[in-house]
């Protein structure tokens, strides 16, 4: 570990869209792991490819950590001893770092073709080799080089792998070894100067006097490379990052997660009204855990809880019912003030209300009833719209349950009923309703109280029907009941 008495780990992706599950879960774990040991957490942007990683990104990428809570102490609008935290800021240093492994002779320019490194390469294949870089321009001489510069040949420059192997202790995995046989010299910066991730990431985390690195399980093989670019450098071998490798999250059907079954941006859980306290607690149960089977913690309670020790080797599986229902967990616990706060947004954005102080405190009113009833916050207009819409009209599958005789029955029922009573409250609406319906018909809540339900709401899903009905208020739960009789 770098000779640093503070811990400082780093979140550096390399947005080319939206952040995905992968991602978040990574940064989740550094920022616990900053927080649980009063450390630093470094938000650095890989951006040195900037056809692919766009401003655009880059914003996304600022404003979804700051939604999910996961402020960072240097980076981004914020700053730091160790700026810039824009890879592409940083150019010149690469430039610099590069020419100090070509002047010691740790590089070398390497000036073979793409053509013809494919053509090696599918000969190595075709030869039961491992593919990989044959060393062909590491020791050039003099006329080699004149000849290539004299062809308009321009050089990448490449480092050189030692003989050997690269042994770590990864403070999830143990001890990994890996024969440089099977680690060819690899590119550091391309023929246009321009620096390649290997030889970026290295330098930074050097410089910036990163002492962890929590990443994914993905990029475990390019370790030993990183390594040998701090050998170059200088760097001791007990100032090094420890390295920790995070499991890999699973789709259900046991390939590594990705688009095709299932992964989607952390935009799209937060435009589906997926809560961020809900989004980083299941994410956090991916690969690590609390302990005593414990599944709802707060973000606190991670941070109290996090160490690297307890994250687990072995592949996540990630799982949209468990995330719905911590989720659905985090909804209901929410006071009345917050609940407010959050589903005022999807109502306005789906045009259920325009924001009058009216219609919020109506919404109020109907928020406790649909507390317990939904999972995600996108389900609330849906829920809350009858309350507001100006054209009421049953949902057209639901039409056809209203018309037959034995509806039509409970609807009359109940218009006598409900007309007759002179306090309109939930209260007594059910009470005159299941005496009527049930004791007096004989019928089961479900028929007693279905049609009812359609009628009032326009759906057979809808928050509890009673206080629905006091809600509405009595000329328009009225209303809609003699049309839906006249129907």
């Amino acid at each position: 570990m770098a000779n640093n008495s503070q811990v400082r780990v780093r979140f550096a992706p390399s947005p080319t869209g939206d952040l995905h599950v992968g991602n978040i879960r990574t940064a989740l774990f550094d920022w616990a792991y900053a927080r649980h040991t009063q450390g630093k957490l470094i938000f650095r942007i890989e951006d040195t490819d900037r056809d692919r990683v766009t401003d655009e990104y880059i914003q996304a990428a600022i404003d979804t950590l700051k939604w999910l809570g996961l402020n960072w102490d240097e980076g981004p609008e914020v700053g730091g001893a160790y700026g810039p935290y824009l890879q592409s800021q940083r150019l010149e240093i690469y430039a610099e770092w590069a020419q100090k492994f070509l002047d010691n002779g740790d590089a070398y320019h390497c000036y073979c073709s793409a053509d013809e490194l494919e053509e090696r390469r599918q000969l190595q294949m075709k030869n039961n080799q491992a593919p990989g870089y044959d060393g062909k321009c590491r020791d050039l001489s003099n006329v080699q080089i004149e000849d290539y510069k004299s062809k308009g040949r321009k050089p990448v420059v490449r480092m050189r792998m030692p003989q050997g192997e690269t042994v770590f202790t990864d403070a999830i995995r143990g001890e990994v070894k890996f024969e440089h046989l099977y680690v060819p010299d690899f590119v550091l910066a391309r023929a246009d100067g321009s620096p390649l991730y290997t030889l970026a990431v290295a330098v930074d985390d050097i410089l910036m006097k990163i002492t962890h690195v929590l990443r994914g399980e993905d990029l475990l093989s390019s370790t030993p490379r990183q390594i040998r670019v701090y050998q170059a450098m200088g760097v001791a071998e007990s100032d090094y990052p420890i390295f920790a490798h995070l499991p890999f999250v699973m789709g259900q059907d046991n390939a590594k997660l990705s688009k095709r079954n299932g992964e989607v941006s952390i935009a799209w859980y937060r435009e589906k009204g997926f809560l961020p306290d809900a989004i980083c607690n299941y994410l956090a149960l991916l690969g690590w855990s609390p302990g005593d089977d414990k599944e709802n913690i707060t973000m606190q309670e991670l941070v109290d809880l996090f160490t690297v020790e307890r994250v687990n080797s072995s592949p996540a599986r990630f799982d949209m019912k468990k995330l719905e229902a911590i989720n659905g967990d985090k909804i209901r616990a929410l006071s009345l003030p917050d609940f407010l706060d959050w589903a005022l947004p999807f109502l306005m954005k789906a045009n259920v209300i325009s924001g009058s102080d009216d219609e919020i405190a109506l919404v109020k009113k109907a928020l406790p009833i649909i507390q317990e009833r939904i999972v995600t916050l996108g389900e609330i207009p849906a829920m809350l719209n009858f309350l507001f819409v100006k054209n009421f009209a049953v949902d057209p599958e639901e039409q056809p349950k209203l018309v037959e005789a034995a509806a039509q029955e409970v609807l009359k029922v109940a218009l006598t009923k409900v007309e007759s009573l002179e306090k309109w409250d939930h209260t007594s609406i059910e009470e005159v309703l299941r005496k009527a319906l049930i004791e007096e018909l004989g019928l089961k809540p479900r028929i007693a109280f279905s049609a009812l339900r359609i009628a009032v709401t326009g759906s057979h899903i809808s928050p509890p029907l009673f206080e629905s009905m006091e809600l509405l208020g009595r000329d328009g739960s009225i209303s809609r009941i003699k049309s839906a009789i006249s129907a």
